[in-house]
């Protein structure tokens, strides 16, 4: 990229950042400061504006940057990520969106501590919730950090570091000073950016291909250097038993996952009735599996126009193929034409980035106050002092998340997002269903079933080859792995579930009747809720 061309881009990155900011500013000037309104906005957004919001939530950098360069390559395999990203929401639209809203007020734990005894059951999601949105916001500062390296010629590690610290900084401005409404809008925004740019280098692709999208895949083939076996199972996850294993976790995570994830159980709450929650879904699922077909066509168009060499060159992890494809599609890299297509490709994963990282920040933020902040206190929290401690938290959790974004920095963004469903699945979604839909279950039940799946799926994570023992480890020098699986969720997600039924059957509590009576007839009815 020559100067002036870096410089474009900047500019449409600076003029994102400026709309959004400007939106911040007018928010906070008509917001009262409410726990209503900084954790919801006010419960006032259609089902339309909401599933817009969640789509903007959910199609992270992981989806536009991390799937398309995974497919780029390791082609079939790599399509593993964009079906069960989509398929995850049937099992949120059956099985949660409605109850969720139904019964909770702003965050998980609400839905879980509705018939448990409170404070335990509050302390043990809210730590599960930070915990998952953490692990979150590090693929979305990798992706960053990709991005700007990429636009600067990967030149200049500190230029990297910096962006992920301007990242992180950004993000505290925007829950800090504009929380769930002006959130909600910078992910509107962000969604119709990321479909128009998606749409656009589709049809771009396509239309070198002549619309034969046959052609299109064995060009990919040919250039891949794997032959037609780039079409096929098994080129990342084939081979031995434990690739194999790998496999069917990541799967387990990816399809469970979402339903666990506190960002997205926490837009069901901006929208005033179950009914709208579940509209809100329809709207989202239509967005998200448009966009993840799109992801097949970028992926593959990658493969077949840039060449998975160069995108490797680029990147190891692949998280630049899009933007490559993009400057090709306009003409090259050194051309006006690659350059426009490349800054404007770079500005909406940028404005992906920050969207997401605003949505996912707010989550935590809120299970921090919310959960753990009054729980902890003596007496109840006023909604006014646990706003603003929601602010305090966005600062620390902004930090921790620098901090691993600047470690992980060579790891593809997709997989890291993988890492968090995985923990979402096994430690959020079992309590979640239980509450739901078992009787008798407990507190005991709902505690154990929290660590139960937290606990292993992090000590996992922390003895496996992501963290040591291979080239592409966080810390390649040294080896302290005896966990074979890059993802644990095929062995944390059933010890969450087991952790949640040994709890409640050797509880001595005895259920209550009558509130499970009075949560179940709320979660199907309405009746009651927020």
């Amino acid at each position: 990229m020559t100067t002036e061309h870096q410089t474009l881009a900047l500019m449409l990155f600076s003029l994102f950042i400026a709309v959004t900011l400007g939106i911040t500013t007018w928010v906070s000037r008509n917001r009262h400061g409410s726990a209503e309104e900084f954790y919801a906005g006010g419960r006032l957004f259609s089902p339309m504006e909401n599933g817009f919001a969640i789509a903007g939530d959910y199609m992270s950098a992981a989806s536009f940057l991390g799937i398309s360069g995974l497919i780029a390559l390791f082609g079939y395999d790599g399509l593993l990520y964009s079906v069960g990203f989509l398929v995850a929401w049937l099992v949120v639209l059956f099985l949660v969106a409605e109850l969720v809203r139904n019964c909770g007020r702003f965050t998980l734990a609400d839905v879980v501590a509705a018939r448990m005894s409170e404070r335990p059951v509050r302390i043990a999601a809210g730590i599960s919730s930070v915990v998952v949105s953490v692990l979150y916001l590090v693929a979305q500062m990798v992706g960053a950090g990709s991005l700007v390296g990429l636009l600067l010629g990967n030149s200049s590690a500190v230029a990297r570091t910096l962006t992920v610290i301007g990242v992180g900084a950004l993000m505290v401005v925007y829950v800090s000073f504009g929380g769930m409404r002006a959130t909600t809008w910078i992910q509107i925004v962000k969604a119709v950016l990321l479909m128009g740019g998606a749409i656009t280098l589709t049809v771009l692709v396509l239309l070198r291909f002549h619309g034969d999208f046959d052609r299109l895949l064995t060009t990919a083939a040919e250039r891949s250097g794997y032959g037609m076996e780039f079409l096929s199972p098994g080129l990342k996850y084939g081979g031995d038993w434990t690739a194999r294993f790998d496999f069917m976790s990541l799967g387990l995570a990816l399809v469970l996952g979402t339903a666990g994830l506190p960002h997205i159980l926490s837009r069901f709450y901006t929208v005033p009735t179950a009914r709208a929650a579940r509209r809100s879904v329809v709207w989202a699922i239509a967005l998200i599996g448009s966009f993840y077909l799109m992801t097949i066509v970028l992926g593959f168009g990658a493969a077949a126009l840039v060449g998975p060499d160069e995108v490797r060159a680029s990147n190891a992890s692949g998280n630049t193929a899009v933007p490559l494809l993009a400057a090709f599609l306009g003409g090259g890299a050194e051309t006006t034409g690659g350059a426009v297509l490349f800054a404007f490709v770079a500005a909406i994963a940028f404005a992906t980035i920050l969207a997401v990282v605003a949505g996912i920040t707010l989550a935590s933020s809120a299970s921090v106050a919310h959960d753990l902040y009054a729980s902890l206190k003596r007496r109840r929290a006023r909604q006014r002092s646990e706003v603003s401690v929601a602010r305090g938290a966005a600062v620390g959790i902004g930090a921790v998340a620098i901090a691993l974004g600047l470690l992980a920095q060579n790891l593809n963004v997709a997989f890291l997002v993988g890492l968090a469903f995985a923990v979402a699945a096994s430690a959020n979604l079992p309590v979640l269903l239980y509450s739901l839909f078992w009787r008798g279950f407990t507190t005991r039940g709902a505690v154990w079933s929290v660590y139960g799946g937290l606990v292993p799926a992090v000590l996992l994570v922390l003895v496996s080859p992501v963290v040591s023992g291979s080239p592409e480890s966080l810390f390649p020098g040294v080896d302290f792995q005896f966990f074979p699986l890059q993802n644990p969720g095929i062995v944390s997600i059933p010890l969450g579930f087991l952790a949640g039924w040994l709890g409640t059957v050797t509880s001595g509590e005895e259920p209550d009747e009558a509130k499970h009576a009075e949560t179940e007839v709320r979660s199907l009815t309405g009746a009651g809720a927020v």
